[in-house]
């Protein structure tokens, strides 16, 4: 069974730093592509950032330079540093995968950007 499990939300001021983790469980975490998502209140959820066990990395343009995707095989987690972070920051980020056909999400976890 694939489990994905995100922490690290919380609040923030504007212009500071949280860190999310993701630790992932039953699938071949170091083959896997993992990456992050978010969905801000009324609005549809949208990629942040991917990262590919080899080790590349795709960002929304909303958050290059700001955000960094990393992983760590040896736990099965992945992380989003996201600094210099923006009132519109503020949603529900998910951790997915992909194995086969089939997607996997996380429940989220609540960033909440204060201005």
């Amino acid at each position: 069974q694939v489990q994905l499990v995100e922490s690290g939300g919380g609040l923030v001021q504007a212009g500071g730093s949280l860190r999310l983790s993701c630790v992932a469980s039953g699938i071949a975490f170091s083959i896997n592509t993992m990456g992050w998502y978010r969905q801000a209140p009324g609005k549809q959820r949208e990629a942040v950032a991917a990262m590919t066990n080899g080790g590349v990395t795709n960002y929304a343009d909303s958050v290059k330079g700001r955000f960094t995707i990393s992983r760590d095989n040896a736990k099965n987690t992945v992380y989003l540093q996201m600094n210099s972070l923006k009132p519109e920051d503020t949603a529900v980020y998910y951790c997915a995968t992909a194995a086969g056909a089939e997607r996997y999400w996380g429940k989220g976890t609540l960033v909440t950007v204060s201005s």
